[in-house]
């Protein structure tokens, strides 16, 4: 685009001198006949010659009667009169014409002559010029290649703020000091406080990392610069590290401002972890970063966020004081936290009154901002594709399905008995969850195909824990065998269906076994190692610590909980076989079962023991109900004492009005 003008105006003037060569050319009226000689004489002799125009050679004779041209040509410097003569034409007859000799003048010499030979010429002058032009772009730009390719964000155009951020209290509350330090770094410097340096967002995808951080340039007011490590790394070595050092320069110009590394564990993973030698380019970039973070200026006002979703990858001098200093976690947002960040994202959509933030924040467990976002606007899209004005519940409640297992898949029909096999094998899983205390509630039931799902049982928690107990992964492994065991328990015979919930079952003994510490064997120890790093070369290197002897006894043990499992699911199943049969074939009739339409199923159970489970639930669901609304009038007063009566209420305070992610 910058070079649109100068070939506008190139073309311009090609135009032009185009038009003033082709202005030097006449086309006559009528081509000219090529004749003989003596056709010229006859026509002479029977007077029908209006005049005669000499050019150099040509003879040009135009008519009386016919209105034509007629043209020959002479011998080179013989005179037309002596030709004419020579021919039989007398003097009086000659006297009688009207002869025009025409000069063709210098111009007209040099375009007829010289300027044939001199296009050629100026056409490779040209295109020599063009290449020439070409190659000095290509110098720039290789000139260039070390450059760094980071984004400047507007600190006007830049208007996310903290309140633009919903959830992730204890984040914002330490990255709002990064905002006093950027906005008056006077005051900590006189008291011997120094600027951090470095700050590490670490928190699973779509929990806001990037958000915070242009939320933080947006509080401070300062340059925003944004770049993604998988920028850095080039085919050529040193690149990398060239691009480094012209980012911190740019930076240092512009300071105070803000350096943003998104997804930085793509150059500062741990060096010498795979067999490659010491130049390898990844290793190059973040030695660069380490230098350019040791030398910075501690008064600079200069301060590198990154964000990264792997920190147990990172090579440790990242992490140590005085390069990243502090390190914040960024925690999937809870019940509340999703509650405000829905009502963030539904700023902009129409949606009816009735819409129930809080139903929806308890069915979206386990959602982060990101995925949020998504449900609100694919319920959009499903509202605009019925042609309603409004966004309603039921285009939101469909929606958390379609984000959480996929669409639906209306086209995968199953046959008759396979439908039979999905409907007893949800009703199973359902059946299990609701008999076992420890398990989450069913919320949903359906044999619609979603995603790769025949059919699915939604189970979620009465309230967000951040603690597992041993018994509820045996009540949830024992849950996952529930539709393994009701194909068995009814058809004689297992399915593939299930090897999904067996996949997980299985993890999750593993887990109990090998890195919780929950086997009653084995004891309180893990086994192996407790991360997901995937590092050839520490694999090689690396040995397990535990032996033989013991993986056996680690196998039995999984294999173990994986049974008993599937015995409680058994034993459930058989002693419930009748309930059993009025879900199943209550979900054939209807497809979908909801959660006040499956627990009616349960009003007379003659099991007063799951009564009584039942009983306690409840009481849990309003016990939880209750903590929140006292909870949120807490926050509602502490907001008014602070507007009204000029104390500062607690700092939790702000949780509703906050928003993305």
């Amino acid at each position: 685009m910058k070079q649109l003008p100068k070939n506008i105006i190139l073309f311009v003037i090609a135009i032009i001198v185009i038009g003033a060569i082709l202005s030097n050319y006449t086309l006559p009226g009528q081509k000219p006949e090529a004749v003989s000689v003596n056709r010229i004489v006859q026509e002479i002799q029977e007077d029908d010659i209006d005049r005669i125009e000499i050019k150099e050679d040509t003879i040009l004779v135009y008519q009386k009667s016919e209105d034509l041209v007629l043209e020959t040509t002479k011998e080179p410097g013989q005179a037309l009169s002596e030709l004419l003569i020579d021919y039989g034409v007398s003097s009086q007859q000659l006297a009688a014409l009207s002869i025009e000799v025409k000069d063709q003048g210098g111009r007209a010499y040099i375009l007829r002559t010289l300027l044939p030979s001199l296009l050629p010429l100026l056409l490779l002058i040209f295109i020599f010029w063009i290449m020439f032009r070409q190659m000095q772009g290509a110098n720039s730009r290789a000139m260039s290649f070390g450059q760094s390719t980071a984004r400047e964000v507007d600190k006007k155009k830049n208007k996310i703020s903290f309140k633009d951020v919903a959830g992730a209290d204890e984040a914002k509350d330490e990255l709002e000091e990064v905002v006093q330090f950027l906005k008056d770094p006077k005051k900590f410097v006189a008291l011997g406080a120094k600027l951090p340096k470095g700050v590490l967002l670490m928190g699973q995808p779509g929990t806001g990392k990037t958000l915070l951080a242009r939320a933080v340039a947006g509080e401070a007011g300062v340059p925003f610069f944004h770049m993604s490590g998988s920028e850095f790394v080039e085919m050529f070595v040193g690149v990398g590290a060239s691009r480094v050092r012209d980012l911190f320069g740019k930076a240092k110009k512009s300071a105070p401002c803000i350096i943003f590394i998104d997804e930085i564990d793509a150059v500062g993973r741990k060096r010498g972890a795979g067999l490659g030698g010491g130049h390898d380019e990844r290793e190059q970039t973040l030695n660069q970063i380490l230098v350019e973070m040791d030398g910075f200026d501690p008064h600079l006002g200069v301060i590198v966020l990154a964000a990264t979703n792997r920190p147990d990858v990172l090579d440790p001098a990242l992490l140590r004081p005085g390069r990243f200093d502090r390190q914040i976690i960024i925690d999937p947002p809870d019940l509340k936290s999703r509650k405000a960040i829905l009502k963030i994202h539904a700023k902009g959509k129409p949606l009816v009154k009735d819409v129930d933030f809080e139903l929806l924040a308890q069915r979206t467990v386990g959602f982060a901002g990101a995925d949020l976002a998504n449900l609100l606007n694919e319920a959009a899209i499903l509202a605009a594709k019925k042609d309603k004005k409004q966004i309603e519940m039921n285009d939101i409640l469909p929606s958390i399905e379609k984000v959480m297992i996929g669409p639906e898949r209306k086209t995968h029909i199953l046959s008759k008995e396979g439908r039979r096999i999905t409907a007893y094998h949800e009703a199973g899983h359902a059946l299990v969850a609701h008999m076992l205390e420890h398990a989450d509630p069913v919320h949903k039931i359906s044999i619609i195909s979603r995603g790769r799902a025949a059919g699915y049982t939604m189970k979620l928690p009465i309230e967000d824990k951040k603690l597992h107990m041993r018994r509820e992964f045996i009540d949830e492994m024992a849950v996952l065998m529930g539709g393994f065991s009701a194909e068995k328990v009814f058809f004689g015979d297992m399915t593939t269906g299930a090897s999904d919930d067996l996949r997980k079952a299985t993890q999750i003994a593993k887990q109990l076994v090998m890195k919780y510490g929950m086997s009653s064997d084995l004891g309180p120890r893990t086994f192996g190692k407790t991360d997901d790093m995937v590092f050839l070369g520490k694999e090689i290197s690396e040995q397990r610590d535990y032996s033989e002897a013991l993986a056996e006894k680690i196998d039995a043990e999984i294999n173990s909980l994986v049974t008993t499992a599937q015995e409680t699911a058994d034993r459930l199943i058989r002693e419930n076989k009748e309930l059993m049969e009025k879900i199943a074939q209550t979900l054939l009739d209807k497809e979908v079962i909801e959660e006040e339409e499956f627990e009616t199923f349960f009003d007379e159970h003659p099991n007063l023991q799951v009564q009584e489970r039942r009983k306690r639930r409840e009481e849990r669901k309003k016990e939880v109900e209750k903590e929140d609304k006292e909870e949120q009038k807490d926050l509602t007063d502490g907001k008014d004492s602070k507007d009204g009566k000029g104390q500062k209420g607690p700092k939790s305070s702000e949780g509703p009005k906050e928003p993305k992610e």
